[in-house]
């Protein structure tokens, strides 16, 4: 966000002034409302510069920026970051390695993360679409407590996807 204009970088020769005290003055010219700035001790700051006329305010500019500074911080704390973790696949996977990658699947699932299934084929593989399709049936059933399908599975190439997000 671009800083707002103060005191006498505000191009407008009339302004909507609003006090220190939060009180609405009017539509003042913008040297008297510079005048009443100083004479408070404070900044004049360009509040809503699209309006017609725009909106000023009298605070300490400052504090202002601190304000919105603090704003931000906030926000930026509550956001949720959502991460893709990938988990390779082929489509003939043991039966063991396959339960240790469904159990990193739903710990990733449970922390809030999405999951990236890719089953690759080497070779005379891609003659057998029936594994790998009987493979992602077998991971959206054995993820279903955890997650769900958000894109199904489709063949790119030489590989098949299928992402899994968090309930």
């Amino acid at each position: 966000m671009r800083n707002p204009r103060v005191n006498h970088k505000i191009r407008s020769n009339e302004v909507q002034l609003i006090t220190h005290e939060g009180e609405n003055i009017g539509i003042v010219p913008i040297g008297e409302a510079i005048n009443r700035a100083q004479e408070v001790g404070l900044d004049l700051i360009e509040i809503a510069p699209n309006v017609k006329p725009p909106v000023c305010k009298i605070i300490d500019y400052g504090k202002y920026k601190y304000e919105l500074q603090k704003k931000a911080s906030n926000a930026k704390k509550k956001q949720k970051v959502i991460n893709l973790k990938e988990i390779k696949l082929r489509p003939n996977t043991d039966k063991h390695d396959y339960n240790f990658k469904i159990k990193a699947a739903d710990k990733f699932l449970v922390k809030g993360d999405k999951v990236k299934f890719t089953i690759r084929f080497k070779g005379r593989e891609m003659e057998y679409m029936e594994a790998a399709n009987n493979l992602t049936k077998r991971i959206i059933e054995d993820t279903k407590k955890v997650g769900k399908v958000e894109q199904p599975s489709k063949l790119e190439g030489r590989q098949m996807t299928l992402i899994i997000q968090p309930i």
